[in-house]
């Protein structure tokens, strides 16, 4: 890993508005209609084999991945593809181009079936709320596409700057990731709030070093969290699509 930062001081986008907080807040928001409740990214069959069984083991797995895997890929993906969003006419095929080549690259960092299809369904539920909302992107009915890159397509439509995007980001994620061992594990939601709040700054200090990862470090190898994802899909019963 690099231990300088990646250049990240050029803008990605200007500086956030009130305009563009709300929209950051309806971009995470967790009503937003791309299906992230439906995927529980492996913690179904984590809490089935026995691997997490109270609220700390929960706050243990949530920040595993925030700091192995989050930071190592989704959030350099994202801001490689704000980053292509920003450029100057971005509608040119030049960085259509690039756009979908981070794309690419996104779902190909994906260690199993169920967290592709994790990826690829909310990203399908993003494509068509924006075309339903008149945003413009690039990607035609059918073609799979990253979550990620449509929600860094939109942010930048939205003139949200990329650490609030990266924020906004991984708050929709964790907020998704405590309601689901809420109903798993189960925890009160009293021990729901608690995790949320004990989590809140592990955000911060994953996207700083998030912006330690060069594109070519991009990845992450968490075998637990693979096992678990591709253990899922064979449950006898189960509550989450993955």
């Amino acid at each position: 890993m690099n231990t300088e930062p990646v250049n990240v001081s050029e803008p990605i986008a200007p500086a956030l508005t009130g305009l563009s907080l709300v929209r950051l807040m309806h971009l995470a928001s967790v009503s937003l209609p791309v299906g992230g409740y439906a995927f529980s990214h492996g913690m179904e069959y984590a809490i089935e084999a026995g691997w997490i069984r109270k609220a700390d083991q929960v706050e243990h797995w949530v920040r595993e991945q925030l700091h192995l895997s989050l930071s190592g890929t989704d959030l350099p993906l994202l801001r490689l593809s704000m980053q292509a969003c920003a450029q100057e006419n971005w509608p040119d095929s030049k960085y259509i181009k690039e756009l979908k080549r981070i794309n690419e690259l996104t779902l190909a960092c994906r260690e199993t079936h169920e967290l592709t299809l994790t990826d690829t369904a909310m990203g399908e539920a993003l494509m068509r709320l924006m075309n339903s909302l008149q945003m413009s992107q690039p990607f035609s009915k059918g073609e799979p596409v990253s979550f990620i890159g449509l929600f860094a397509l939109a942010a930048s439509l939205w003139q949200i700057p990329y650490r609030a995007a990266a924020n906004g980001f991984l708050w929709s994620w964790l907020e998704n990731q405590i309601a689901a061992a809420t109903k798993l594990v189960p925890l009160g939601q009293t021990q729901a709030q608690q995790l949320l709040v004990a989590l809140q700054p592990e955000l911060e200090t994953a996207i700083e070093q998030a912006e330690l990862i060069a594109e070519e470090e991009i990845g992450a190898g968490l075998p637990a969290l693979a096992i678990a994802s591709s253990q899922h899909e064979h449950m006898y019963s189960r509550l989450f699509r993955s």
